[in-house]
């Protein structure tokens, strides 16, 4: 509460976030019906991470301009807008945005700017006064409820989170309001109690699972060797072992390679669930000696281009 008052503290900030990386905008991203629970997930969980809890400050509505992303957010405590404000202030919110994005959206490195308004000020050329941002934030009542939207993909979050370990399909289910993918996968994220990491060429990498990108670059690229990669997959993977590649291949000869590697992994990710992570398709790449398509499925070759 602030000095004197006897209601609770509550304000209100817009946080604008624009991509610095040419080959990603943030706000086409948001608009896309499959991208958007993902791009939500990751401002949600970064978020968090700025006020050590998943309910210090609420979105109320996410808008779209040309360049930026502009977060309406709404603090119900104080203590909880000064945590906010310090992780700002100290750029840890910034490189959470940064981690949550590249996790999510299972892509290259996400460089952000960032800017933070309340009213008619300009919070960023007032962090060291900490009590003065918060006054300004205090000024500024929200003046709507959480967008519906909003609410949808909270539900929807929160949905994907509780029965990750059970049924992705009721997960999906829960999100269909919202057009999200149809495709067997699981949102990514250090959130997720599966989360693990794993070492690829000495560097550290996330062990999400494998995403709808990964899945298409991977049918494109992987050529004659899908059935080694597969056979590398069955010995983990009770699904694809014999016949299966075998039917497979017979099944989809006339369309080609690219379906026959499609439906391979689909196989794959059908019958693991949330074990079909990244580390065990880059295991089996490894094996087979395609370290290149490795790399390209975790970033590694498109990097210079959000340099």
């Amino acid at each position: 509460k602030m000095a004197g008052s006897s209601t609770p503290w509550i304000g209100s900030a817009y946080l604008f976030l624009q991509s610095t990386c040419k080959t990603i905008a943030l706000p086409s991203l948001y608009e896309s019906s499959q991208k958007k629970p993902y791009v939500f997930k990751a401002l949600k969980l970064a978020l968090a991470d700025s006020t050590g809890s998943m309910n210090g400050v609420d979105m109320l509505k996410v808008h779209c301009s040309h360049l930026h992303l502009i977060v309406q957010l709404k603090f119900c405590k104080q203590e909880n807008c000064r945590r906010f404000l310090q992780s700002y202030r100290e750029g840890a919110l910034q490189k959470s945005l940064q981690s949550h994005l590249q996790l999510c959206l299972a892509t290259t490195t996400v460089p952000l700017k960032v800017e933070l308004k309340a009213g008619s000020e300009h919070l960023d050329k007032m962090l060291k006064d900490e009590d003065h941002c918060l006054e300004c934030i205090y000024r500024e009542k929200p003046d709507r409820l959480p967008d519906e939207e909003i609410t949808e993909l909270e539900e929807c979050l929160k949905s994907l989170m509780l029965h990750q370990s059970t049924n992705n399909n009721v997960a999906r289910k829960d999100c269909s309001s919202l057009k999200s993918p149809s495709w067997p996968y699981s949102p990514q994220g250090r959130s997720l109690p599966t989360q693990l990491t794993f070492i690829f060429q000495g560097q550290q990498f996330d062990n999400r699972t494998i995403t709808p990108d990964d899945h298409q670059k991977f049918a494109k690229s992987v050529s004659k060797k899908w059935k080694q990669v597969g056979r590398s997959l069955q010995k983990s993977c009770r699904a694809l072992r014999d016949p299966a590649i075998d039917n497979l291949a017979l099944e989809y000869d006339r369309e080609g390679l690219y379906e026959q590697a499609y439906q391979l992994l689909l196989r794959f990710i059908q019958s693991e669930g949330k074990k079909a992570t990244i580390a065990r398709l880059i295991a089996a790449l490894e094996e087979n000696g395609l370290v290149s398509l490795a790399e390209e499925l975790l970033g590694l070759h498109s990097s210079e281009d959000c340099s």
